[in-house]
């Protein structure tokens, strides 16, 4: 008798999830159908290596790619090692009972929920004004590296703490020193998670505007140095689509290479990963 009530209270969970599931899915369809099909109209190989011109209307976005790439370039140079380190650090040398350790990791915990716009304030002054370096992709870099931090920290952190202690135990055992055990048994098996906050990082720092606006510029000219100015990809879309009239094909044409290049370098990055994984199996 109670068979049918059963199948019906399991259903009903079921149905809701897959239903959730069903709509989040769609929506994201629309949202990347949307910008494939306008974007593809106006994207072409001209459009990637041109400067752009008439504020955007016209030209191509080469420029944009390359402030870009600068400004990530400077903000996971800057944020893996010191993330990396940190990581390693809360993960192998503290306790997760100390109040040290908990005190940074509620910090993290509240740094990855600021607002972008109040990392832009803080880069702003910081970079910007106390430490002279103006509107320049060294300051718009900065400033990313330290929203992407508390990400790669607490990611690769949980990864190395993942890890079995039996590893650790096993190789005190033989005898290793706490920095071989690191380098040769730890590091390898955190990859991972290492990965997962480096792609999380890139994924926000590449799609980045409030924070860039205050820190990096507006100018769409090709950058001399990492002390000018530069525009990236999510400040050009902001710019062409709610200052530019009739630059709303352009900006359609940019996401659709925004995108683009994320996929790119998370694919490129997994496959590294995997690389250097089948590497290290090979050697050992």
């Amino acid at each position: 008798m109670n068979k049918p009530r059963l199948l019906n209270d399991s259903l009903l969970p079921t149905l809701a999830i897959w239903t959730v599931a069903g709509l989040v899915g769609c929506a994201f369809l629309w949202l990347i159908g949307d910008v494939i099909w306008q974007g593809t109209r106006y994207l072409s190989w001209e459009f990637l290596i041109s400067p752009p011109a008439n504020a955007g209307r016209q030209g191509g976005i080469s420029t944009i790619l390359v402030s870009t790439g600068l400004i990530l370039l400077v903000c996971m140079s800057v944020s893996l090692p010191i993330g990396l380190g940190a990581a390693v650090f809360l993960a192998e040398w503290t306790s997760v009972s100390q109040p040290f350790s908990q005190f940074i990791r509620r910090s993290l915990d509240v740094l990855a929920s600021v607002p972008s716009i109040v990392f832009g304030l803080f880069g702003n002054a910081f970079f910007c004004q106390l430490l002279g370096l103006g509107f320049s992709i060294l300051s718009g870099g900065l400033t990313l590296a330290c929203m992407v931090l508390p990400i790669l920290i607490r990611t690769t952190e949980e990864g190395f703490r993942a890890l079995p202690q039996d590893y650790r135990l096993s190789a005190s055992a033989l005898g290793l020193t706490k920095k071989s055990t690191l380098f040769h048994l730890l590091l390898p098996a955190a990859i991972p998670s290492l990965l997962v906050g480096f792609i999380l990082g890139l994924g926000r720092a590449i799609a980045e505007t409030a924070a860039l606006i205050f820190t990096s510029g507006y100018v769409d000219r090709m950058p001399e140095s990492l002390l000018d100015s530069g525009r990236a990809l999510s400040i050009h879309i902001y710019d062409l689509s709610m200052n530019v009239p009739g630059g709303d094909q352009a900006a359609y044409a940019t996401a659709l290479a925004l995108i683009a290049c994320l996929v790119m370098l998370n694919s490129l990055s997994s496959w590294i990963s995997g690389l250097w994984a089948r590497t290290r199996i090979l050697t050992t």
